[in-house]
């Protein structure tokens, strides 16, 4: 669903391979049978692209956390079990870690009828808690924050722990390194003096108005680089607005980070927690339905981000963090303090309950 999870999974997985070990990555939707998983694929694209309305709706009943009875994905990730366990006989894991919803509640299932017989530690890669993530057979729950890890005990009762976002360690480069002066130089050449900022629109490339936001940042004295994912319909739309950059899929997001002044995100997924390991600053900003808005909010609660509620808002942000000065050093050093010790330890280390025979 987006790159975000499948970035999460290829580090972990580089991670545990630099430490002489083996790594198994595997896709939960791929395992769905009769191209289930990509036909959700495809529902969850045209609802947040087409009809937010109702992609908030879909959240709502089956994601937000409260009181009440409500429909869980065990039933639908019971269908992959089969190809899992599969894959877990071929492979033989030490620990299996879901990175995504799905397959935490296929793991929690498979845990807590004694099919899955070595430990399940779900990596939770979201600010907001919702409760998909949350089953109470699998045995720890590793966060991104430690407001995040309160609120799995608060609901689930179970292990949570703080280990801080999973992002490649390319993104903690110095600003002045060697590799950023070709996106430096590049946008420089672009903007004429103007701080480039960044526009996130994730690897589907939507969101709400992109083009008016590129166009409010032109006129505000910016230099709007806005990523449309995939999205080539959006790219080539952007790339005839004046004073807008559109560079299309960007496959050296680290560089292309640390050239520009601040984020502006939609969603407080991957790209927000590459910007705050990076030392940019973030502003959320007509964030996406369900998820989105929540994750967005959440990060500002934890003085992460600035989500600015109109135009105005946004542009008085991006003045702010984008000075040089104690502001926008403050906002730096925020991000950089939830990146926490490397959680293979936590991962590896940490022994599963014993299941029932």
């Amino acid at each position: 669903m987006g790159a975000g999870h499948d970035s999460v999974a290829a580090e972990l997985a580089r991670r545990v391979r630099a430490e002489g070990k083996q790594a198994h990555v595997v896709d939960v939707l791929a395992l769905l049978p009769c191209g289930l998983g990509a036909g959700l694929r495809g529902f969850y694209g045209a609802c947040v692209r087409g009809a937010p309305w109702a992609y908030e709706g879909i959240y709502e009943l089956f994601f937000r956390l409260g009181a009440g009875r409500r429909p869980a994905g065990t039933p639908l990730a019971r269908l992959a079990a089969d190809a899992f366990m599969t894959s877990v006989r071929r492979s033989r894991p030490d620990v299996v870690v879901p990175v995504f919803h799905l397959a935490a509640q296929l793991t929690g299932e498979l845990r807590a009828a004694g099919v899955l017989r070595v430990p399940s530690t779900v990596m939770i890669v979201d600010f907001a808690v919702h409760r998909q993530w949350l089953h109470p057979g699998n045995d720890l729950h590793l966060c991104v924050s430690d407001d995040g890890a309160r609120q799995v005990r608060r609901w689930l009762g179970g292990a949570a722990e703080t280990v801080g976002p999973v992002v490649d360690p390319r993104f903690f480069g110095d600003a002045g390194d060697t590799e950023a002066p070709t996106w430096r130089e590049h946008l420089a050449s672009r903007g004429a003096g103007r701080p480039a900022v960044l526009v996130s629109a994730g690897a589907w490339g939507v969101g709400s108005h992109l083009p008016d936001t590129a166009r409010l940042l032109a006129a505000r004295g910016f230099l709007p680089v806005v990523l449309s994912g995939r999205n080539e319909r959006l790219r080539r739309a952007l790339s005839r607005t004046p004073g807008v950059l559109a560079p299309g899929w960007v496959t050296d997001m680290p560089r292309l980070l640390r050239a520009c002044a601040a984020l502006v995100d939609n969603a407080a997924g991957q790209t927000a927690v590459q910007a705050l390991a990076a030392g940019v600053p973030v502003v959320g900003y007509r964030p996406l339905p369900g998820h989105g808005a929540e994750g967005v909010r959440r990060m500002a609660a934890l003085g992460l981000c600035d989500f600015a509620a109109d135009a105005t808002g946004l542009l008085g942000s991006l003045d702010r963090l984008t000075a040089p000065g104690p502001e926008r050093d403050r906002r730096i050093a925020a991000g950089r303090a939830v990146f926490r010790d490397d959680l293979l330890a936590r991962v590896i280390a940490r022994p599963g309950r014993r299941c029932s025979p």
